[in-house]
């Protein structure tokens, strides 16, 4: 739970002088509840309401026996109006495994650990829990839902009232079906299914598989992304499927969607109410007519899901039929005259705009996996990856590692493919993807260094806890190909600030933590009142986006929380707020594409 404010009587030390009282004041210890490697950085921070210089501060064991002391650190630095003083509580010499908390008079911290690396399989684990909540279809490990998604019909495009809304514009209009587009994962705490995502995350499942998860359950979970990706795609007819389910109704209040009700999703299949004909039969979406190129963010990413699992599928001859439909997917990319890219409907749901970096993606994958089969279509890929590799940093780099940019994970394999290859003489060179590497690095590395808490990403932009866990597996990324250990602690501070080591005190992973989020934006965990393990959310964001409040509840929403008071609003700071409500879709939903790079980043921090 939450450490109280208390008052408390803080020390100076100073050198060849006695200690001197300080005046009582308010305060919180914020650390990682997960905790630290021995070898690991290990910081926490005191954030008071008056200035501590000095303060002493002790690590006691479980028994409460202090194990080490020391005085706070250097002021980092403002974080609101009512804490203006952030000190740093230098743990590092803190090396033998145990559980402990952090005191500074009575203050005192969320209980953490010191322990091998492979500590953070524990929380990685519940990640892997979560996404098989999120499963639907016949393998729902609830009860099965969506087994209409069968035989679904394929509509038209549908036309939006405007260009800010996903509200519809009269009815949809079916150009065919039926096709089975049972299966996959709930995109996030609603019902909707995406390719976009799916790729994305069943990408990073493999990748984890790959780079050593031991989790048992992962290969299971990643098959399952990959048996879905392979109904979304027609071989015969060359049609990539990227949705199903719409979010909105439309303008004539003839129908509703997705986002307009709160249920159960195997409530959906029997739903007979008026206007719920897209619930109950979901509507699904082409990413282009059949044959026609498809948008190249969908399929470099898409290639490179089914490419590696090529990697390391045991059966050569499966490999090889993984690796033969990842080549037939990259194939159709559209890669002149793009236009606006093509991600969900509509496009605001997901706004990317870069594609490169997919495609670089898309060809480093197939390129590895084709050198683990002895397949001579490796140079072509390779070629391919570099040119994609080259234009991304000549034209789109400025960028780290999240749902809408994957160079960092592009770059880091296309390097392993060329080591592997010995290809020399293309678009890109070794050295200018691990500066590419590094740059993005750098971008996390200036922003830590200006705040507080050592965040690499922004609080007041969405996707901020994702991309703090970007930052994490980007500098594992780094180091695996490099060997350069430098980028080690900033990327374990990005790691602690979305475990715990954050002004608010809040693991963002769901029951991951002494006080993780309590009130996700999630149907299954509302209505049922089960825990959503594993869940991760996108924690802060812009205080803009709550100026208008929080709404009311849906019918069938229980309070989360009972009584609807927000915790947290005493910690808005830095043009960001967080809201742990079941309302705050803004800050507490959680997503699929959320929980892959956490877990990324778990799984290769864990081999540490």
């Amino acid at each position: 739970m939450r450490v109280a404010a208390a008052a408390v009587a803080l020390a100076v030390l100073t050198m060849g002088a006695p200690a001197m009282a300080q005046p009582s004041t308010t305060g919180f210890i914020r650390v990682d509840q997960v905790g630290f490697a021995p070898a690991e950085a290990k910081h926490a921070y005191l954030m008071s309401a008056s200035g501590a210089p000095g303060a002493r501060f002790s690590v006691v064991d479980h028994r409460g026996r202090e194990v080490l002391g020391g005085t706070a650190g250097r002021d980092l630095g403002e974080w609101n109006a009512k804490y203006p003083h952030v000190y740093d509580l230098d743990l590092s010499k803190l090396n033998r495994p145990g559980s402990y908390r952090i005191k500074v008079g009575t203050l005192t911290s969320a209980e953490f650990k010191v322990a091998p690396a492979a500590l953070l399989a524990l929380p990685a684990a519940k990640v892997v829990t979560f996404f098989g909540g999120q499963r639907d279809g016949s393998e729902a490990l609830r009860r099965a839902s969506h087994l209409n998604d069968r035989a679904a019909s394929v509509y038209d495009w549908p036309t939006f009232t405007g260009p800010d809304t996903d509200q519809i514009k009269g009815d949809l209009t079916k150009v065919g079906g039926p096709v089975d587009v049972e299966g996959g994962w709930f995109d996030a705490g609603d019902y909707l299914k995406f390719t976009h995502i799916l790729a994305y995350v069943d990408t990073l499942l493999w990748a984890a598989k790959r780079d050593g998860s031991p989790d048992p359950r992962l290969r299971r979970e990643a098959a399952h992304g990959l048996k879905y990706l392979d109904k979304m795609w027609d071989e015969k007819t060359k049609t990539l499927y990227i949705q199903v389910g719409i979010g909105a109704g439309n303008a004539e209040g003839t129908f509703v969607g997705d986002h307009d009700i709160w249920r159960l999703p195997e409530a959906d299949d029997g739903d007979q109410a008026e206007g719920h004909q897209y619930i109950r039969n979901r509507p699904v979406f082409r990413a282009a007519a059949p044959g026609e190129p498809i948008s190249p963010n969908l399929a470099g990413r898409t290639a490179a899901a089914f490419a590696l699992a090529a990697q390391v599928e045991p059966s050569r001859w499966r490999a090889q039929q993984y690796l033969d439909q990842a080549a037939s997917i990259y194939a159709m990319a559209k890669t002149e005259n793009v236009g606006q890219l093509v991600t969900s409907l509509p496009h605001a749901f997901y706004p990317e705009s870069v594609w490169r970096d997919d495609m670089e993606l898309g060809g480093a994958e197939l390129a590895l996996a084709a050198l683990r089969l002895g397949d001579s279509r490796a140079s072509g890929w390779i070629a391919q990856a570099a040119r994609w590799a080259g234009e991304y940093m000549a034209q789109d780099s400025g960028d780290t590692l999240n749902l809408y940019d994957v160079s960092a994970l592009a770059h880091a394999d296309l390097v392993k493919a060329l080591r592997k290859s010995g290809a020399t003489g293309l678009a890109v060179d070794e050295k200018a993807l691990l500066a590419g590497l590094k740059a993005q690095l750098d971008i996390g590395a200036a922003r830590a260094a200006a705040d507080p808490f050592r965040a690499g990403a922004r609080y007041d932009e969405f996707d901020s806890v994702p991309r703090t866990f970007g930052l994490a597996a980007t500098s594992r990324l780094y180091r695996q190909v490099t060997g350069d250990r430098s980028y080690d602690a900033f990327g374990t501070a990005q790691r602690n600030w979305a475990l715990g080591g954050n002004p608010w005190g809040v693991s963002f992973v769901a029951e991951v933590g002494e006080n993780s989020i309590k009130c996700p934006h999630y149907q299954m965990s509302n209505i049922t009142g089960r825990p959503a393990v594993g869940a991760v959310v996108n924690g802060p964001n812009s205080a803009s986006l709550f100026e208008g409040g929080l709404g009311g509840h849906f019918e069938e929403m229980p309070k989360c929380p009972a009584d609807d008071v927000d915790r947290y609003a005493e910690f808005t700071g830095h043009g960001s707020r967080f809201v742990d409500d079941v309302r705050s879709w803004q800050a507490s939903e959680p997503a699929d594409d959320f929980a892959a790079i956490a877990f990324y980043a778990l799984t290769l921090m864990s081999k540490d």
